[in-house]
């Protein structure tokens, strides 16, 4: 259910017609269906596959693709309208979405031959199926130098050895694919120093000596599937090298500048939903005679929410408007990251003392946001990671 303001409401940002039926159509998706369910899930700890399934044909997972690979034929901006809603109600099914089109698509589309794009994106698009990309390791993410995951060509096919942790979208049911970068082969630098060459490689579920660890126990998006994978003599075609051998991370460095928009919108829409959610107590809980948010220290909590969620949605617009655009965004995606972010963050924890001890039950969407929000601060490069990308692009 809608509480307060709305988004046409509170602020013209400029959509289009097709932008703001978009918006409507996914916002009653994530009201009617997601939030319902959305306690269920979480304490179950469960993906809610029949509500991934209907995200897939309301063409969610195929948004930004062309329609050739199963697409809509949108474009990025869209599906981070679409991200937005969905986070307001849920943060895991928002992510599954982000994750699954940002990780799990994006790199294919990017830098996948003709043959790859056409026998996994249709059934990713559909939402038939999910895909993950496994970067991080324990010694590796920010720092990809760090990679200890090799893989060597014999006899035609890529011998596969290592592990990654937090694999987003991995081990579900539904998991056809997940990429990983792996060291390919080294070479020494001018200076003595070793440069290992990273390349992206495609690995099925079910490929023998891939192995889907049990899921970890988070303190928050519990409806999200998110594992550490084992890949022992894991053998797969040369032909599931993805790109160009030795640009692997280069290659998805690209899709993660697009990723943190994306993720910058799942921000933005955890804010909303904390916003709305107190707008919504505020009026309705009587204290003393009268509602709380009569009281002015509650009232100027709430209005530096909106202010926040105002500042978020401006900063990730103009982020995903230059990806359409085909601008420089790279600062941007880390503004917008940073900013959407920490909104999200503040807005879940004002949100909870808002509502005080109703604050601190799981029932509550705040309650859950508050858990969920800080991975927000962590997720597709930290706090700090974004401050560095700032900063060097400033010259510094």
């Amino acid at each position: 259910m809608t509480y307060g303001i709305t988004l046409e409401k509170s602020a013209d940002y400029g959509l289009s017609d097709e932008e703001e039926k978009l918006q409507r159509e996914v916002r009653d998706f994530a009201d009617n269906v997601v939030a319902p369910a959305a306690y269920e899930y979480d304490t179950k700890r469960e993906l809610p596959y029949q509500i991934i399934a209907q995200m897939g044909e309301m063409g969610l997972f195929g948004l930004p693709f062309p329609r050739e690979y199963g697409g809509r034929g949108k474009d990025y901006f869209q599906l981070c309208l679409a991200i937005e809603q969905l986070s307001r109600a849920d943060q895991s099914i928002g992510v599954t979405l982000e994750a699954g089109v940002g990780l799990g698509m994006m790199p294919i589309f990017r830098s996948g031959s003709e043959e790859q794009r056409l026998r996994w994106l249709p059934d990713l698009a559909a939402g038939r199926a999910l895909a993950g990309f496994g970067l991080t390791e324990a010694d590796a993410g920010s720092d990809a130098g760090g990679t200890k995951t090799v893989a060597h060509l014999d006899k035609g096919e890529w011998v596969i050895n290592g592990t990654k942790q937090f694999i987003t979208n991995s081990g579900s049911k539904i998991t056809s694919l997940v990429s990983i970068l792996a060291v390919t082969g080294e070479s020494k630098r001018k200076d003595g120093s070793v440069k290992k060459e990273l390349s992206a490689i495609i690995v099925p579920s079910g490929t023998p000596g891939f192995t889907v660890e049990p899921s970890y126990d988070k303190v928050g998006w519990h409806t999200s599937d998110t594992h550490p994978l084992t890949f022992r003599d894991v053998h797969v075609p040369q032909g599931n090298l993805l790109g160009e051998r030795g640009r692997g991370f280069a290659n998805f460095l690209e899709s993660l500048d697009e990723g943190r928009v994306a993720f910058a919108a799942l921000c933005t829409g955890a804010a909303q939903g904390c916003l709305e959610e107190s707008l919504r107590y505020a009026k309705s809980r009587n204290v003393f005679g009268h509602p709380i948010g009569e009281n002015q220290h509650i009232s100027f909590k709430i209005a530096r929410m909106q202010a926040r969620v105002h500042a978020a949605r401006l900063a990730y617009y103009d982020a995903a408007r230059r990806i359409v655009a085909g601008q420089p965004f790279k600062m941007q995606a880390s503004l917008a990251k940073l900013i959407c972010s920490e909104a999200a963050m503040d807005n879940a924890r004002d949100a909870t003392q808002i509502f005080g001890g109703y604050g601190f039950l799981n029932e509550n969407p705040v309650a859950r946001h508050y858990r969920d929000s800080k991975i927000l601060e962590l997720g597709e490069g930290t706090t700090e990671v974004q401050l560095m990308v700032i900063s060097r692009e400033l010259g510094f």
